[in-house]
């Protein structure tokens, strides 16, 4: 257990040395190149229906012979033809399609704030945001943030459809209740409506290597666990009257927007595969995100919009020291996560 300590120790030295080093690194370059261009977010929109085309041109390219593909390049003008003369071209519905990838600290949601803004001075109630979600959840007030940007095309009466192929648990189903319809690959995970806090306390080796921890606070449940002063009863029950409240708070949310629900089965903090998911009523259909956006291709055009901020190399350094540290410390932060 000694070696152990000791080991931890000069992990978390060494871990701290490299996050001090980088940051002084991207501070240096960041102040070496002040006065060029500031920092700028490039909105990328791309038309997915040009992909799909794209794709089925070069497979009819190498499967038809040269003769068969210009009757298929005629037969697809003349359809092109008869189309806009009989304005199906211009009366064609849109639909909006956003990728959200979100971590523990949900730092994907700024982009999506900025996606949904753009698409909302545009978007009419004829058209649709499609959401392709993949989150296993993080911090509440991240994933609060989230829920309420799509919320907002809720708002304005545009249709709202959440996908998710892999996962979206705990607070990534907290964003996807929100949605008119959610759509399921037939093994994502799905669920997890619960609470977590967790944190190690290292009071009794600091005790044991005589070192003192202080920590002052005005208030008196300012901090409730800490990670390396003494623990105490009342701060545990505290925290978990927190817990069990955000809990509630969580629980209401979920059955606001999906009334359907069994609240009380699904609110468990168990998670289901999509399959089980569809007969508890947590999504109303099993598909994949590519099946949905290519037959929606057939009658409507697609929109991939993305938020991208550019960084200079100084933030690019301090960010990925930032998320190094984000690595070690996360299971030590005592923070609400859904």
């Amino acid at each position: 257990m000694e070696f152990l300590a000791d080991y931890g120790l000069f992990l978390a030295k060494t871990a701290t040395f490299v996050t001090a080093f980088l940051i002084l690194l991207g501070a240096g370059i960041a102040v070496s190149t002040k006065g060029g261009d500031k920092d700028k977010k490039k909105l990328r929109i791309k038309k997915l229906n040009d992909r799909y085309q794209t794709m089925a041109d070069t497979l009819k390219t190498a499967a038809l012979s040269k003769k068969e593909r210009k009757l298929a390049h005629k037969a697809e003008k003349k359809q092109q033809k008869l189309k806009q003369k009989s304005g199906d071209i211009e009366n064609r519905r849109r639909i909006f399609v956003v990728n959200f990838n979100g971590d523990i600290r949900a730092h994907a949601v700024e982009q999506l704030r900025d996606a949904i803004t753009a698409i909302l001075t545009v978007a009419t109630p004829k058209d649709e945001v499609v959401i392709c979600l993949e989150s296993g959840g993080g911090v509440v007030h991240g994933y609060g943030l989230g829920a309420s940007q799509l919320r907002r095309v809720r708002d304005r009466g545009i249709p709202l459809t959440v996908i998710i192929d892999k996962v979206a648990a705990s607070g990534g189903y907290m964003m996807a209740c929100v949605a008119d319809h959610i759509i399921a690959a037939p093994f994502a995970f799905i669920g997890s409506v619960g609470v977590l806090v967790q944190l190690p306390n290292f009071h009794r080796l600091l005790k044991q290597k005589h070192v003192d921890f202080e920590q002052l606070s005005a208030g008196e449940f300012k901090r409730t666990l800490s990670l390396f002063g003494e623990n105490t009863r009342q701060g545990r029950e505290k925290l978990q009257q927190e817990i069990d409240e955000t809990h509630d708070i969580f629980k209401a949310f979920v059955k606001e927007n999906r009334p359907q629900l069994d609240i009380d089965k699904i609110a468990t903090g168990e998670h289901w595969l999509g399959t089980q998911a569809l007969r508890l009523n947590l999504i109303d259909k099993i598909s994949t995100s590519d099946d949905y956006l290519l037959n929606a291709s057939e009658t409507a055009d697609l929109y991939s919009v993305e938020y991208k901020a550019k960084k200079k190399l100084g933030d690019k350094l301090a960010g990925q020291a930032n998320s190094f540290m984000n690595r070690i410390l996360t299971s030590w932060h005592n923070e609400t996560m859904v």
